[in-house]
Order: C-alpha cells, then structure tokens, then sequence
C-alpha cells in the first residue's frame, strides 16, 4: 500500500507506481461498508472553505455558526493545492486549527478527498493526465474536473493525498464521516487507455469476438471483427449496441473510481464514521448511481432548485426520492441553495422570507437526515463568486442568516423526533438508465424523449400527493409495492420483462409506456411481435407505429379534459387480444388502434399507453390506477399549491408534513388521527381545519 511506501520513505520505480496506481480499477470491492450510520438528530449547517477568506476571521466564522446553532460543517474537498502546495510537501496544521476550533464548539463534519481538482504544479509535471475526449479534444487547465479519472499517473498522487489526509485526520473527534470526491462523473474521458481499457472490459464481458459479432451485427456493412485489436474506436460509431455498451463502460469507470476511494478510506476510518458522496442533484443519466451507492455506507445529493414564485417543492422531492431510493434508507443534502446560484449574474433570485425554512423541512419530509449549504460565504473571486451563501459578501449576518438561525433552533427542538424518517410508499418509478442511451441513440423525436416521459409520471404523482420511491433494473424484487410505473422501457433483459410480469401476476398494478420491451439489453430489436414477452400480460399485439406529425384528440374526450384531450409524438398500432380499450385516436385511419388499453392478468393489471399523453391526460390515467389499486384518499382532495409527505420516525409514530408552497394563505382539513405540530407544540385534532401562511408548513405527529 502507498501509505507504507511514503512513511518509510522506501523507493519504488515509475512503472511499478503506475502499475500499482491503476490496478485497483481491475479489482471487485465489496458492496459499501458495513453498518449504517447512527445519526441521532438533524445535522443542519454548510460547507465551510476558511482558506478562501479574505482575512483571518476562524474565531468569528465559528461564533456566528454557534449563536445561530449550526451543527455541521462539510470541509476540504475543494483544496488539493492547500494540501499539498508543492509536490511530496504536505500541509495539515490549517485544517488542525479549523478542525479544533469546530470540535470545540460542537460542530460536525464530513471531510472530503480533494481529488476533483488537480492542483497546478501536477498539471505543469503532467499535462497528460487531462481529459482527452472523443474527436481528439484534449481538456485545458482552469476548470475543475478535467482530468482522466483512469489515468495511472493522476491514480498515484491521487492515492497518495488520500491516504496522507484520512491517515493524518483518523482520529480526530469532530469528523463523524467522509466524502470522496465531489459530483464525479468520467468527464467523458476517451484517450487511448481508455480504448484499452474498454477493449479489455468487452473481453470481460463477451469473451471472444464471435459473440460479439453476432450480439452487435456487425455482419451488416461489412465490419465482422477477426481479433479484439481490430475493435474500432469509439469516434464515429454509429452501431446502437457498441455506443451502449461504451456508455456503461464510462458508467463502470466512476463506479470502480469511487469503489477504489471508498476501499481507501475503509482502511483508516474508525467505527461509527461513514464514507458518502454526494451525487448531482436530478435524475442523472451519466453514471450508475445505483451501483455506486453499494460501495457508499450513506449516499448525499446536492438539489438546486428554483425559488421565489417557481418553487413549488418538486425538484426538491424528485432529487430525495431518488438519492433516498438508492439503498432504500435515509440520505444527506450535502448542497442546496442558501442565497442566489449561479455562474455569473443573469439568474439572481434570492429566496422569500420562510422559502428556506419551508425547503429545509422539504428536504426533511423525503426523509434526509443533513441539510447543509453550499455554502458558508460568498466568494469575492472565481467562478462562484455569485454562487452565494449564508453570508452575503460583505460576511456580516443578514436576512438569510436569521431564517438559518431560527431553522437552526427550531431542529435542536424537534430534530430527534425528525430524524431517521421511514418512508413506506407503494408506488415506485422503474428507472433504466440503459433506456435512455437507447433511445438517445434511435431518437423518435427532436423535443420528447425518455425523461420527458419519466418527469411527467413523477410531476404527475407528485402534484396528487403520492409518495414515490425509484426501483431499477438491478432491484431484487419489486413486492414492496402497488403500482410499477415505467418510462419507455427501451432496452430489457428478458429477466426483468419477467420480473414485471410476475410483479402484476402476484397483484401488480403496471402503467407501462410506448417502445418498452422493444429491444434486448444490447439495443438490439426483438425479432418477435411487440411488446415481445410483456404481450401476454398486456394482452395486445403491435407490428406497426408512426410518428404524428400534430397531436391527435381522443375520440369522445373519454377522460373529460377539454383542450387537453390531446395525444401527440408516437402512435403504436395496437391491436387487441384481450386487453380492453379505453380510448381511440379521433382520426380517419388511426381510430381503428386503441391509444390506451387496460388487461387483468393473474391477479393484477397492465395499463399501456402507446402514445405520449397532455399532462391532464396523463394525471386522469394516473389517478384511474390509484384507484385500482386502493390508493386515492383525502391526500388527493388537498388544494394544490398543498403538499403532503409521510413517514414513520424513530418513536415508531406516524408524521404528517404539510407544506404550502404558496404566497396565500391556504387552509386545509386534517384528516389523520389527533396529533402534536411538533412546530408549535399545538394540539390537531381529526377534521380540523388548518391554515397555512404563505410558504409555511406544519408537521403533525400523531399521538
């Protein structure tokens, strides 16, 4: 290991350092560690970056985070040249005193590795470790994140600062946890080891050129492959299977990078600290988050959001469902807004008054256990420097920090009966990253796509009130739940078409989408009629589909929408065996295929919708299903601009969160049983009205 190699100072040959340096990527690390992480009460607070003040003022910095009872701190992630200035020459004593001085006042923190941004002397010693990405465009100096997470020479003095750091810091008292690296993704490394190493990771895979040939149909145009180096580089390839696979294979690169990270940090971080990372806020189709969270004790998002009138929650709750999703337990917010985002002056929206405590309990209502600011301070330099914090730029407290302060104090009241929130939703989004390469690849229009339609289902159920949890290809078991909901299923392995057939065979409830089922789990179409083995539970066939050019009406508006009544994109000629119809297209040729057909199979149902649907449309089908499947309550019956999230906390009592995402005032009858407003300490009984000022909430526990 590289720590043994530097304490004892023992010397080692280049070669053998690179060897070293990248083996670990060809290594299987265990699936995440092994417990998770106790957190008895809300952890609120920011990232602090001391070292990018413009003059000494640790002292006050940590009195102004005490009075307004912040609790934690995230540092270090973002100052590799702070570490280590000069090659081989390692500071610490500045992050010594931060840490010391937090600890001291009670704060926690999460320490991060500072490998996303590579400090100059390493560029200036070797410019070979930036990105060389497809077409030959190589990566400048400047921006953060441009280098080859693969590079050998990068994986060396990567480890070396990683194990200097949590080797030097293991046993510090205020570090409750760990984060390695920051929003990673591969940066769309594609040089030439990154050839290599794909070459390699398809011998892995296929393990001779024969299967490959036949599994990509490369018999067509000619391009048959004698020997794994006749493998043409990823410029120019227009074969659907070959840029499939090159997709996971950039996917796989961050899962094994973070994988390496994480087993590096397993070696030092003492009983009771965590290794987390905090992933890009949104529905992310650039890496695997899924298979990144196994190697994660805690997963951590960072969701930016829309504020001021535009708020509306659902950014918020998209971003928790999903990082929540990942190992079906509590997450962290490791970043969200605090003042105005931004990378220059053009978007500069500051929060209402209440805007910041409602999205605290937001974040809180999907079940995070942190919130936390990015960040402290704005910045006076950078790219950030509108990208502000808790304190404006003058560094004194303001508007903002007395909100923070006031959320701050409220949580040292009620964040024991908050944290550790259990969601137990019952209707889950199957999310296939593979569907969206495929149908990136073979597109079937300019401005709709696979997360047009994923958004959709989730803006849908979100704004009926119903808790949503995400489920995914690799999931075990889909049982926990009453209704599957599934964007255009593309790209299937028969094994899950199968898990989605016994899903409704045992009782399920499936809304299925147009294409799904269409092709293999190499973008490779079945030669089968559609929806290939999925026909019998949705009991159709199809042949035949067009695009339309101009939305088409429903025969007859059978759901009641008015203007709505309105289909458009994609039209698949449906014709029925025995699923039941429940609307045509009105159109002199398409009238004759049902747009939506409805089956009962086993003991639950298929609904399939085999064109895209106007968004009441699509709100009607939705609801039409919940019914079905026993879901629809008074949470249904909830004015609009009123959300409601769910759980169960660590007393094992029901909580009720109710949030106004309005600047009205809007009254609402509670419908559960008697409660506490954690809140306000006020009594709610069952049918009471309650009133909610504007971009306000209260938090019910039920007695």
């Amino acid at each position: 290991m590289f720590i043994h190699l530097y304490l004892k100072n023992q010397k080692i040959s280049l070669k053998k350092l690179f060897l070293l340096a990248i083996l670990p990527l060809f290594f299987n690390y265990s699936e995440g560690a092994a417990e998770t992480p106790e957190i008895s009460t809300i952890l609120y607070g920011a990232s602090y970056y001391h070292e990018y003040m413009p003059y000494e003022r640790l002292e006050k910095d940590i009195q102004l985070m005490k009075k307004a009872g912040i609790n934690f701190v995230r540092l270090g992630e973002s100052t590799w040249s702070s570490w280590e200035p000069s090659e081989g020459e390692f500071k610490f004593a500045w992050m010594e005193r931060i840490l010391d001085h937090l600890n001291q006042n009670g704060i926690k923190v999460i320490l991060g590795t500072p490998t996303y941004s590579i400090p100059p002397w390493l560029y200036r010693k070797h410019p070979e470790i930036l990105v060389t990405r497809l077409g030959g465009e190589k990566s400048f100096y400047g921006p953060r994140q441009n280098m080859d997470i693969t590079h050998p020479t990068y994986l060396f003095y990567a480890e070396r600062i990683i194990r200097k750091i949590i080797y030097h810091f293991r046993d510090h008292p205020a570090i409750i946890g760990y984060q390695i690296d920051n929003e990673t993704s591969s940066y769309g490394t594609a040089g030439r080891n990154v050839y290599f190493g794909f070459v390699d990771y398809l011998k892995k895979k296929f393990k001779s050129t024969a299967a490959l040939n036949k599994i990509w149909g490369f018999t067509y145009w000619g391009q048959l492959l004698n020997d794994w180096d006749e493998l043409p580089p990823r410029d120019g390839i227009l074969n659907p299977g070959y840029k499939l696979e090159w997709e996971r294979y950039q996917q796989k690169i961050v899962t094994d990078f973070l994988a390496w990270q994480a087993s590096i940090v397993n070696e030092y971080k003492r009983p009771g600290q965590f290794i987390t990372h905090n992933f890009v806020g949104g529905v992310r189709t650039n890496i695997d988050e899924f298979e990144i969270a196994k190697h994660l004790d805690i997963t951590s998002v960072n969701p930016y959001h829309p504020v001021q009138d535009e708020l509306d929650g659902e950014r918020i709750a998209l971003s928790g469902d999903l990082c929540r999703s990942l190992k079906q337990n509590n997450y962290l917010v490791t970043e969200t807004n605090a003042q105005t985002i931004g990378w220059d002056s053009k978007n500069q929206f500051p929060p209402y008054d209440g805007q910041l405590r409602l999205n605290v309990y937001s974040h809180l209502s999907s079940g995070a256990n942190l919130v936390a600011y990015w960040h402290w301070h704005s910045l006076h330099y950078g790219q950030e420097t509108y990208w502000k914090g808790v304190l404006s730029h003058d560094l004194e407290p303001n508007r903002v920090y007395q909100e923070v302060s006031r959320i701050a104090h409220e949580l040292k009241q009620v964040g024991p009966q908050l944290v550790n929130l259990k969601k137990n939703n019952k209707v889950a989004i199957l999310y296939s990253v593979d569907s969206y390469q495929g149908i990136q690849f073979m597109p079937f229009h300019d401005n709709v796509d696979y997360m047009t339609i994923l958004h959709q289902f989730y803006k849908t159920l979100y704004r009926l009130n119903v808790g949503v949890d995400f489920v995914f290809p690799q999931s075990s078991s889909f049982s926990n739940y009453d209704i599957i909901v599934v964007p255009p299923l593309y790209i299937a392995s028969d094994a899950l078409l199968e898990k989605l057939v016994d899903f409704v065979k045992e009782g399920g409830h499936l809304l299925l989408s147009f294409k799904s089922g269409f092709c293999n789990e190499y973008s490779t179409v079945r030669w089968t009629k559609m929806p290939a083995s999925l026909r019998e539970a949705c009991g159709f066939y199809y042949q035949e589909f067009s695009n339309l050019k101009k939305e088409l009406p429903l025969r007859g508006d059978p759901y009641k929408v008015e203007e709505e009544n309105r289909v458009s994109v994609w039209a698949e000629l449906l014709i029925p065996e025995n699923a039941t119809p429940l609307a045509f297209y009105e159109h002199p040729f398409f009238v004759k295929y049902p747009a939506l057909t409805r089956n009962k199979y086993g003991k639950g149902t298929v609904t399939y919708q085999g064109t895209v649907l106007s968004d009441k449309l699509q709100e009607k089908v939705m609801s039409e299903i919940l019914d079905l499947a026993g879901l629809t309550g008074p949470d249904q019956k909830l004015t609009p601009p009123v959300r409601v999230k769910h759980g169960v906390n660590n007393a094992g009592k029901n909580i009720h969160y109710y949030l106004n995402y309005s600047g009205q005032t809007q009254t609402f009858t509670y419908t559960y049983a008697n409660g506490t407003d954690l809140l306000t300490d006020n009594p709610v009984k069952k049918s009471q009205a309650v009133t909610l000022n504007a971009w306000d909430l209260v938090i019910i526990e039920e007695e």
